[in-house]
């Protein structure tokens, strides 16, 4: 589906007719600071290789309230909940690039490998860039499970040149229902799309909110902080649980319009009302100049000011599962969220 001067897209607040963008911040990063970033950045040194050493539980029975997280690596989760295995932005190359000989490549194996993967009838993508809409991972999810893949305006076709039976595009506000207990409502975020400099901004970026028996997960894919954390709140009601970026934020002069640092994130927890928040968007491919380490630490600083802890908002290692009831997680008071109930 080619998006220009004839697109089947109507005009709307983040789409002009040829280009989405972002009513947050219309103009994002400027072609200077693009050129200056790209003559400046120092990235600091990155180990070659981390190894991991969670010992999965992928299959325990759950009750209609809980919902078991696996943090497989980057912004993919595996998210089990009434039944369903959904899959976020799914990455399971050895780089994050158009090729594979150059670009990003992960220092951590992802925390799950594809043949242990139980099954997946979801997979929803947040936006295309080649950290989060990984091609070949799709298209061996496909062959091997046949979901449905959720994805933003603009980017069916190139999940429907996979090979895939089942692909819905939404745009901003859109929901999906499944059944009565399960539904999806794709919702906003500030970023931008593109795979190559002549599909800048020509498909949707954006974030979900699963919906489970009246409870809410959210799915914050790669985001700047804006004011659109309040405005899902503020339409949907509080989120349960929540999948928040923490990373590739350095230089802030420059990636502040298009990605949160850890403090940022803690703010988009409150914003959403989170009852529990999980970081993620770190520690696996080297796209910005801060430390490997730096996004948990800079988490947890930003933590105690707001008298927060690893209860409220906390990271997971690759392969690491955690379970969580529902309707156990505490309601915030005064904006500040209480201590989360957790089963491991």
């Amino acid at each position: 589906m080619t998006i220009g001067c004839s697109s089947p897209y109507k005009i709307s607040d983040h789409f002009d007719g040829k280009r989405f963008f972002n009513p947050t911040a219309p103009h994002g990063q400027t072609v200077g600071e693009i050129i200056k970033y790209l003559v400046s950045s120092r990235p600091s040194a990155w180990p070659r290789e981390v190894s991991n050493d969670q010992k999965l539980v992928l299959n325990k029975a759950l009750s209609d309230n809980e919902v078991a997280v696996t943090f497989v690596n980057h912004a993919t989760v595996l998210i089990q909940v009434q039944g369903a295995g959904i899959l976020t932005d799914p990455v399971w190359s050895e780089r994050a690039s158009p090729v594979s000989f150059a670009g990003p490549k992960r220092v951590r194996r992802p925390g799950i490998e594809l043949s242990e993967l139980p099954q997946i009838d979801f997979v929803i993508l947040s936006h295309n860039h080649y950290d989060h809409m990984d091609l070949p991972t799709l298209k061996a999810l496909n062959e091997r499970f046949s979901p449905t893949f959720l994805v933003p305006l603009g980017d069916r076709e190139k999940i429907d040149n996979l090979g895939a039976k089942q692909v819905i595009e939404l745009d901003w506000w859109q929901t999906l229902p499944v059944s009565s207990d399960l539904e999806f409502v794709f919702t906003p975020t500030q970023h931008f799309s593109g795979r190559s400099p002549f599909t800048f901004r020509k498909s949707l970026w954006g974030s979900y909110v699963i919906k489970s028996k009246g409870h809410m997960i959210y799915f914050g894919g790669d985001a700047a902080y804006s004011a659109h954390f309040t405005e899902i709140a503020r339409r949907l009601g509080a989120m349960d649980l929540s999948f928040i970026p923490i990373g590739a934020y350095e230089p802030r002069w420059f990636m502040k319009s298009v990605h949160m640092n850890p403090a940022e994130a803690v703010h988009a927890h409150l914003d959403l009302e989170s009852k529990k928040s999980i970081g993620i968007h770190f520690g696996t491919f080297q796209l910005t100049e801060e430390e490997i380490d730096r996004p948990v630490i800079d988490l947890e600083k930003a933590m105690k000011p707001r008298d927060l802890n690893e209860a409220d908002f906390s990271t997971l290692k690759e392969g690491q599962t955690q379970t969580f009831l529902l309707g156990g997680l505490s309601h915030p008071v005064n904006g500040f969220p209480c201590a989360s109930r957790l089963f491991e």
